[in-house]
């Protein structure tokens, strides 16, 4: 029979990263309170931090974007409440693997051992595969933690989040990465060979991910540079465009805030120029395009309603074909953008709006426009006097759907640009028939 008590040869060591091992492992938090970018989960306060205070921890998926310290998460939680710690990933691992642990995490948990599985990338998984955690989960055999970069509600099934908290990780921000920079010069005793532009190139570059940010720092350590490198010579040293970032601002949104306005100042050959220098410079083109598909409803909304159509057409045709063949749509929908007629109309409408329901949230819609399926609700007047505007001659009735305790507002102001003057003639025709309906003096005779 085998010895239960003693530790299986698939247990994960959680010994100190060695010294000269790879400087993101030299560089893994040795406790939670260590952990950069992620004090919403592992504060006080936080998810983690109130399960470990407790010293009880149940299955949690860990969702968020590459580098945030999913892995070093997972294994200092079973550090923190003496669980066995197992790691595996769901691309290299299958059921026979999978049957193997969970015998082996029973056998220790008759002998008063809990294990805390870890499993990378578990939306790689099938939904055979990852129906299979539900029965050892359930009876507590393991904890899990997951960790996936994709959208669980999507990647995962819904019996096994049932099961599990999904807790966000945030991509690293600027801050965090030029902490993880200081603990890199620290650990090494070297400072990074960059001028100040460059070094906030560098932590750009990285796009939120700390790991690929150490690497190309363990690539810049390697070697003996003459002098410090500027934003041009990191981008030709590691081999990877660089956008030039001025002292004090990220330049991702300098360009961004520029397309932007350029857009809204309806000046297309200006936009295009920004939104290149986005696109050369490496951005994603899907974030380019759901900034211009925010463009078309917050600055054009109305006053031309193709303006969303064509941006959620571009980033149709940019999926169906990719760079470089997609880009084209891209420009095009820019274009639109820039020369159609602007109004924000419609996102003042929905700030007004917004701010109306949040101060007069509990008011009742009037009676009249409530259905009455018993005959209770009838007989308390729900439905009554209810006028079908499709009885009426001009198919408008010009009925009050305001709260009785709520005088009838105006969120959304057309302006006298593109296809919203044709909306300020049905607004003025609607008002003039509803005064002429209660029996009210038109505006124009007043």
């Amino acid at each position: 029979m085998a010895d239960l008590f003693a530790p299986p040869p698939q247990e994960t060591p959680r010994s100190q990263p060695l010294d000269h091992g790879p400087l993101a492992d030299r560089l893994r938090p040795r406790a939670l309170d260590q952990v950069i970018g992620q004090g919403h989960l592992t504060g006080a306060e936080g998810a983690i931090g109130r399960m470990v205070a407790a010293g009880k921890l149940s299955s949690m998926i860990l969702w968020g974007p590459p580098g945030t310290g999913k892995t070093s998460i997972a294994r200092l939680l079973a550090d923190a409440v003496g669980m066995r710690f197992i790691a595996i990933s769901a691309i290299f691992s299958g059921v026979a693997d999978l049957k193997k642990l969970f015998a082996e995490a029973e056998a220790m948990a008759l002998a008063g051992r809990r294990t805390l599985l870890f499993v990378d990338e578990i939306h790689r998984f099938n939904r055979a595969q990852q129906d299979g955690f539900l029965p050892v989960v359930e009876n507590g055999t393991i904890t899990l933690v997951g960790a996936t970069t994709e959208n669980p509600s999507f990647a995962l099934n819904a019996a096994l989040l049932s099961r599990a908290q999904v807790l966000i990780l945030h991509r690293l921000d600027a801050a965090a990465l030029e902490e993880l920079l200081r603990r890199a010069e620290e650990e090494t005793g070297l400072a990074l060979p960059l001028t100040p532009p460059a070094r906030e190139a560098l932590v750009a570059s990285a796009d939120g991910d700390g790991r690929f940010l150490l690497n190309q720092v363990e690539t810049l350590l390697d070697v003996d540079l003459p002098a410090p490198l500027d934003p041009e010579g990191l981008s030709t040293f590691l081999m990877r465009r660089m956008a030039v970032y001025d002292k004090d601002r990220d330049g991702h949104y300098n360009l961004i805030s520029a397309l932007h306005k350029s857009l809204r100042g309806s000046d297309p050959q200006a936009a295009l120029y920004w939104m290149a220098r986005m696109l050369v410079a490496g951005e994603d083109p899907m974030y380019v395009l759901r900034r211009l598909v925010r463009f078309a409803s917050e600055d054009i909304g109305l006053a031309d309603p193709q303006a969303l159509t064509q941006c959620l057409a571009a980033k149709d045709a940019y999926t169906f074909l990719g760079s470089p063949e997609g880009e084209l749509a891209i420009v095009q929908a820019c274009l639109y953008c820039a020369t159609a007629p602007k109004s924000n109309a419609a996102y003042g409408a929905m700030k007004a709006a917004w701010k109306a329901a949040r101060d007069t949230g509990s008011l009742s819609p009037p009676a009249h426009i409530l259905n009455a399926p018993t005959k209770l609700m009838k007989d308390i007047g729900y439905g009554k006097g209810y006028a079908y505007d499709h009885d009426a001659a001009d198919g408008f009735s010009g009925a009050d759907y305001w709260p009785e305790e709520m005088a009838a507002q105006a969120f959304y102001r057309p302006v006298e640009r593109g296809f919203e003057r044709e909306i300020v003639k049905r607004l003025d025709w609607w008002d003039r028939k509803r005064r002429e309906r209660r029996g009210e003096t038109p505006i124009e005779d007043e």
